[in-house]
């Protein structure tokens, strides 16, 4: 019997006892154990370390010397695949253990092609001997067998008892008994009446004898003939031929699956043919084993090859009684694609090959030839009826050709047409006899009507056009000031009105006065003195649009909203800092100016610095701007060589804002003065704290920050910070003020004057241009040149004296 077995791990033991593990299951333990090169003296350590409980391990060795396991922590896997003489041990975990995965050769490709083969090349099957089972009627006991004696009702006693070499089992108080040979009905009979002699209870009917076997003996097979790894092996002894089958690896490439012999005393006594278990799962013939039995492969007589449209394309092996139609019953019949009319082989003959034609009505008796390949043709990739009509019709698709079937018909078969159908014209496309395409083209309502009659031909494709798919998408479009712009599929009769109400209305600041539709030229005759490129119209809308301007809306026209000039939305600057009342103020109007809202904001605090007030601005507010900035910077960029003004330039860019310097001493002191801007929405004014400190930067030894003194100028603070470095360029140097405003160093005669130093000031000090002197090349060169410069001036004086 076929079953598939799970593979165990070591690691799933320790969750569950060892007695509830099945005998499969031990022997893929041990199987583990052996790719880990784990000895049975190891046994202990191993499972210790696989958290295996101690009692737990004493009992999982019993098991595998019960199951006469232990070899397999010393003896390897022979490979040797021709028959000699070393005795092969293969017992059930070497029966159900997966062979070790190797590229496959061409030879075991060429074996893999025959029905059956996979059976013994698929890991997950196993011919395991169901150990579980009860005891069959014909087993007869021998040497090595294990006898369960249970005795039950006024005495009770067990006793499991090994089956000597000579025959008996020695049964305690009472001797031996001998049971070789015998079956377990006879054995239990004999035990029984022998027992009764000890206890009285079994004759007056008080105690019950049950005998069973327990563990089984191994016997030895001989497997021969065409097998893969042909040998003597130990195999339990409820193994079959199939179990004895699957050790040995099954069949070779010239071995039979259907003519496997057991010899036993010199005799065959049964013939196991594999296709009966493979297509009916009869394994009637499938004896069991005895010791010294021989299982012996015979060479195949009749190989055929079927491909093409069947279920299972193979090599199959026939007997002289069978046509190709039980080969085909083999591969399960057709596929659903496959030409049944005539099939094809290619046969051997003594000299060359040949090609015979295998018609329907000759399968069934068609004698078979060693070397035949049948090919099961497929049915042509084309439709013998079939037309097509697709386009403005209610049902496209493809339809049976009928008889004298004609385009009205099919129309009819397909809905009819749709409302939109194009019917002055449509197409059929047609095979010509030479399967070149063609086309012709009708009217739909003189085929409908019956003027014109069109008879179809196979694969005939009628294409009915729609009105709507042979122009462009009639569409509307509105821009401005409405909820939703965008474009609008046109409808007939839509009026200026009805397309500002599909756009979602007007926004609030969108002015009804002047709403502007653009359309195109269409179908004017051409005039060279004409140079209208569009047509435009403007109206004025009712405040609710219930008094319609009547204006028809056609294809292609554009709608503009435009905003109300007298609307404006609340716009406001923020004051930060030291002011008595900071945050966010609306401006009042468009002449408000940063006296206005510092009088709002309460004024300055007594620690405020007005001198380092600054003003943030942003630099575009719309998209044309930015991309007029964007395209202006990239100037500026270029020209920088400080890598730190780019960076401080994209910075500033990037935020959407500027610093501008004020002077809030002077704006607070003339309101309305030149130095009083006018404020525009998100300005930012920012006051700090009184400062204390002036930075350093630049071509200075020691840049650091610095406490200001108001007695002490630009000189010594660059001394307070070490002096100029040899690369200073002193003359280029400048301040920035805590309010942005920048002054730089002058020369007044052959002297620097430097700007004055004031609170919160930086300080910078840029570097001079790396100068590079003359290689020796450049001055040869240039020495070369005015030797002959000079040489050129001596000749010409010569000549005019």
């Amino acid at each position: 019997m076929c079953s598939f077995a799970q593979v165990p791990s070591l690691q799933k033991a320790q969750q569950m006892k060892v007695d509830d593990l099945s005998d499969e299951q031990v022997r893929q333990i041990v199987a583990e154990m052996k790719r880990n090169k784990v000895s049975l003296d190891q046994i202990d350590s191993y499972a210790q370390q696989k958290g295996i409980p101690a009692d737990q391990v004493l009992k999982l060795k019993d098991r595998i010397r019960a199951l006469n396991l232990e070899k397999e922590f010393t003896t390897g896997t022979p490979t040797n695949a021709k028959l000699e003489e070393t005795e092969r041990t293969v017992d059930n975990e070497n029966i159900i253990s997966a062979r070790d995965v190797q590229p496959m050769s061409l030879e075991e490709k060429r074996r893999m092609k025959i029905f059956g083969a996979e059976l013994f090349s698929n890991k997950n099957l196993t011919f395991e001997p169901n150990l579980r089972m009860a005891t069959p009627p014909n087993y007869r006991l021998a040497a090595g067998d294990e006898l369960v004696i249970d005795v039950y009702g006024y005495s009770e006693v067990q006793h499991k008892l090994k089956v000597s070499p000579e025959g008996y089992v020695r049964i305690p108080y009472l001797g031996p008994v001998y049971v070789n040979g015998l079956t377990m009905e006879e054995a239990t009979t004999r035990i029984t009446k022998q027992l009764g002699t000890i206890y009285g209870g079994i004759k007056s009917g008080n105690t019950f004898v049950q005998i069973s076997l327990g563990t089984i003996r191994s016997i030895k097979v001989l497997l021969i003939g065409e097998i893969d790894r042909p040998g003597s092996y130990t195999l339990p002894s409820l193994a079959t031929v199939a179990n004895a089958l699957y050790v040995s690896g099954g069949p070779n490439e010239n071995g039979s699956f259907r003519d496997i012999q057991v010899i036993r005393n010199g005799a065959p006594i049964a013939r196991f043919d594999l296709y009966d278990f493979l297509t009916n799962g009869d394994l009637t013939n499938n004896i069991v084993l005895q010791d010294q039995d021989i299982v012996k492969v015979n060479p195949y007589k009749t190989r055929v090859e079927l491909v093409g449209e069947i279920k299972r394309p193979a090599i199959f092996e026939a007997k002289d009684n069978e046509s190709l139609q039980d080969i085909l019953n083999f591969a399960g019949g057709y596929t659903d694609k496959s030409l049944r009319d005539m099939l094809r082989a290619t046969r051997i003959n003594n000299k060359e090959r040949e090609v015979v034609n295998i018609p329907a009505e000759q399968i069934a008796t068609f004698k078979l030839r060693s070397g035949d390949k049948i090919f099961v043709d497929s049915v042509l990739n084309r439709y013998s009826n079939r037309i097509t009509i697709t386009g403005a019709v209610f049902h496209e698709g493809e339809y049976a050709l009928e008889g004298n079937m004609t385009v009205a018909d099919l129309i009819k078969k397909a809905g009819g047409v749709k409302e939109e159908a194009s019917l002055s014209r449509a197409v059929i496309f047609r095979l010509k006899e030479d399967y070149t395409p063609s086309g012709s083209s009708f009217n739909v309502q003189d085929a409908l009507s019956g003027k014109q009659t069109i008879a179809l031909q196979r694969e005939d494709s009628v294409v009915i056009y729609s009105k709507l798919g042979l122009r462009e998408d009639y569409q509307v479009k509105i821009s401005g000031q409405v909820n939703a712009p965008g474009y609008f599929n046109y409808a007939d009769s839509l009026h200026l009105e009805d397309l500002i109400l599909m756009a979602g209305g007007l926004r609030d600041a969108a002015s009804l006065q002047r709403v502007e539709v653009s359309r195109r030229i269409r179908g004017k005759t051409y005039s060279p003195n004409d140079s209208t490129t569009s047509i435009v119209a403007q109206f004025d809308l009712s405040t609710d649009m219930s008094a319609m301007t009547g204006y028809a809306l056609q294809p292609f026209d554009e709608v503009v909203v435009r905003k109300s000039p007298t609307y404006s939305e609340q716009a406001s600057v923020s004051i930060d800092g030291e002011v008595v009342y900071p945050g966010a103020y609306t401006i009042n109007s468009k002449r408000e100016k940063i006296s206005d809202v510092m009088k709002r904001a309460g004024g300055l605090r007594p620690e405020a610095y007005a001198e380092g007030a600054v003003l943030l601005r942003k630099t575009f507010v719309n998209a044309s701007d930015s991309a007029f900035l964007d395209s202006k910077l990239q100037v500026y960029y270029n020209k920088m060589e400080d890598s730190t003004a780019i960076t401080k330039m994209q910075s500033a860019v990037s935020r959407k804002e500027q610093l501008l310097g004020i002077n809030l001493q002077k704006i607070l002191a003339q309101p309305g003065s030149k130095f009083d801007l006018l404020l525009e929405e998100g300005d930012i004014i920012k006051i700090p704290k009184k400062l204390q400190t002036v930075q350093l930067f630049g071509e200075v030894y020691f840049p650091k920050k610095v406490r200001f003194d108001n007695n002490i100028g630009f000189r010594e603070y660059i001394n307070g910070a070490g002096g100029f470095t040899n690369g200073a360029l002193k003359r280029r140097s400048y301040i920035v003020y805590a309010n942005g405003e920048v002054k730089s160093t002058r020369k007044v005669l052959f002297f620097n004057r430097y700007p004055k130093v004031k609170p919160g000031a930086e300080i910078y000090v840029p570097a001079k241009k790396e100068s590079r002197g003359l290689s020796g090349q450049e001055a040869l060169g240039i020495t070369t040149g005015i030797a002959s410069l000079a040489l050129i001036i001596v000749t010409v004086l010569d000549k005019i004296k």
